[in-house]
């Protein structure tokens, strides 16, 4: 019975990271974080407010709405080309008035991006040698060797997905602490989802390299269990 751990756990890693490979602008309710702005002028009485959402592909911004001297404009809400490498427009970061912080917000989201699809290419790989996990009446080397090889490249997807994570934890964190300290509290950083569902795809890597070991392990025994068997 747990032969079958290190499949399932695969293919729910795989999902997981799969869904956040396909994040904003592609699957619009999947998102690594979003910026929130509520802009408020005293002297005037101008006010704006809106926000912006990233994933792994681009950005999409929500409805925008403004107003001065008693009058207000809206402006509708679109959504980037999906394309690897992609930069945030200079004009959303300046009225969210994150403009100073453009070039790092775009290494950052660069870095993302080039992982996650990595990840979720390896984690796919390892699920379909697992398949071969299942195989029953095998001996020998043939009934460890997908074991041995899911170990592997589970190691990596885990390895990798790890990474992944702590860049998106890191990177949040760090924009949610600038974002605060430069607009007084008036434009905020919310986590997205997709944070979480790699950290549920960490957890679910790791536990299938502990099935895969005890794959092996029992491979192991069936093998010497075999072979008792036939000098009797």
């Amino acid at each position: 019975m747990i032969t079958f751990l290190a499949p399932i756990l695969l293919f729910i890693a795989f999902l997981l990271l799969l869904l956040v490979s396909l994040s904003v602008p592609i699957i619009k309710t999947i998102f690594l974080f979003r910026l929130k702005a509520q802009l408020e002028e005293s002297f005037t009485g101008a006010s704006a407010n809106g926000d912006v959402t990233f994933g792994v592909w681009g950005y999409c911004t929500g409805a925008a709405e403004a107003s001065a001297f008693g009058f207000s404009t809206t402006r509708d809400g679109s959504c980037s080309r999906p394309r690897l490498g992609f930069s945030v427009d200079s004009q959303i970061l300046e009225i969210l008035g994150l403009d100073d912080n453009l070039d790092a917000l775009n290494k950052a989201l660069t870095a993302a991006l080039v992982l996650h699809p990595i990840a979720c290419g390896i984690t796919f790989i390892a699920l379909l040698i697992s398949l071969f996990m299942l195989r029953r009446g095998s001996n020998g080397l043939s009934a460890r060797l997908p074991s041995f090889l899911t170990l592997g490249f589970g190691t990596v997807a885990a390895i990798l997905t790890t990474a992944v994570f702590l860049i998106d934890v890191i990177m949040v964190a760090i924009l949610r602490s600038r974002v605060r300290d430069q607009t007084d509290g008036q434009v905020t950083a919310v986590w997205g989802n997709a944070v979480w569902m790699t950290l549920g795809a960490t957890v679910a890597t790791w536990l299938a390299i502990c099935g895969a070991c005890c794959g092996m392990v029992m491979g192991r025994r069936r093998s010497r269990s075999a072979s008792t068997t036939e000098r009797y």
